[in-house]
């Protein structure tokens, strides 16, 4: 049987007291103190993945730091934590690694930890991006909105994720905006885009400016906060929220019936498999990068896959044709913590033509 392990660490505090609840009336403080000194562990065994080819067996990992801690505390701490959580993968008889949220963001990407374990490790990224741009694809779709006469934003530009929605999207749409802090990252990575693609894409810092005439957003930045709020949005938008922890407010789901806010990389896994952990999710689902490493198991692949800031076309296609290969499918549209159905999203269809039509008799 094929063998594999996924770390995971609480995005913040109170996610920690959500796993143990004799912490729910402590302080964020005080549960990151204590976290500080919780050495990893083991979360849970992962049983019942099957493709029509091979099966697996993993584990859940734990990783036991904040968001908040990963990106604050000093890196070689961090790292050390990391890569600690990566040696017990070994001791379990796990073959790969893969490296959830932030432990996936912080130092190299995953190359010291790599260099650190005697197992293949990967970020999940390539199908992270693979599910995304499915997703967002057949949003547009529903939402009838032709993807090549979009205004597509991506926020988060320049990271490896950003950087590849960005290099695949080039040659599907013609208005496309990268955001980004450094614009001498952005200048670099526009540069490639025209080049390999013929698109000339725009390029800005600034967020709200950009967010104000897209159709479409790619949220993929490694912001602790939420970044897209209420009133940064048109009617009719859609915005496909890969980050964790995410990019948009819940306000905009509170006080935004007319937009369409799905999340990104959720993934339907073959078999009748048990995760042995509650993470929000339907049964038999999960995030993509934890779906990366499931396939590279069941297919024998243990070799480090998805490392560093530079993600490759070639990967994403690679690991699109191999979760094919294995069963693994998009699963429907999820907007904050919720399944959305196609009537849900004809009726925001709807919503956004009415306040369209409200703002054109309104001139």
């Amino acid at each position: 049987m094929e063998s594999f392990a996924f770390i995971v660490h609480p995005l913040t505090a109170q996610d920690f007291a959500r796993k143990f609840p004799v912490a729910r009336h402590c302080s964020d403080g005080f549960i990151e103190g204590i976290l500080k000194y919780i050495p990893p562990f083991k979360v849970s065994h992962i049983t019942g993945l099957k493709s029509s080819r091979s099966e697996a067996e993993g584990w859940f990992l734990g990783c036991p730091l904040t968001s908040q801690q990963m990106v604050n505390m000093p890196e070689p701490y961090v790292m050390n934590k990391i890569i600690k959580t990566a040696k017990i993968a070994e001791k379990v008889g796990a073959k790969i690694v893969g490296l959830g949220a932030f432990t996936s963001i912080v130092g190299d990407a995953g190359i010291t930890v790599a260099k650190n374990v005697n197992i293949a490790v990967t970020t999940g990224n390539s199908y992270t991006v693979a599910t995304a741009l499915e997703g967002t694809r057949r949003a547009a779709k529903l939402m009838g909105l032709p993807l090549e006469h979009a205004q597509v934003v991506i926020l988060g530009a320049t990271g490896s994720i950003g950087a590849a929605c960005a290099q695949i999207l080039a040659k599907e749409v013609r208005y496309l905006t990268l955001v980004a802090r450094s614009e001498s990252k952005l200048e670099k990575l526009s540069q490639q885009i025209l080049r390999s693609a013929g698109l000339a894409v725009r390029i800005t810092a600034n967020t709200r400016t950009a967010l104000k005439s897209a159709d479409i957003v790619i949220a993929v930045t490694s912001a602790l906060d939420s970044i897209i709020e209420p009133q940064d949005l048109k009617p009719g938008a859609i915005v496909c929220d890969v980050a964790r922890p995410r990019n948009v407010s819940r306000q905009v789901a509170n006080m935004r019936n007319d937009v369409l806010v799905i999340e990104g990389g959720v993934v339907e896994v073959p078999g009748d498999v048990s995760f042995g952990i509650n993470f929000g999710f339907p049964e038999g689902t999960a995030y993509a990068c934890m779906a990366e490493t499931m396939v590279l198991a069941l297919e024998g692949r243990y070799e480090n896959f998805t490392l560093g800031r530079d993600l490759t076309v070639k990967q994403v296609e690679t690991i699109s044709r191999l979760a094919n290969k294995h069963g693994f499918k998009l699963a429907g549209f999820r907007s904050f913590e919720r399944a959305l159905n196609d009537d849900e999203i004809e009726k925001i269809k709807i919503n956004a033509q009415n306040k369209l039509a409200e703002q054109v008799n309104a001139i």
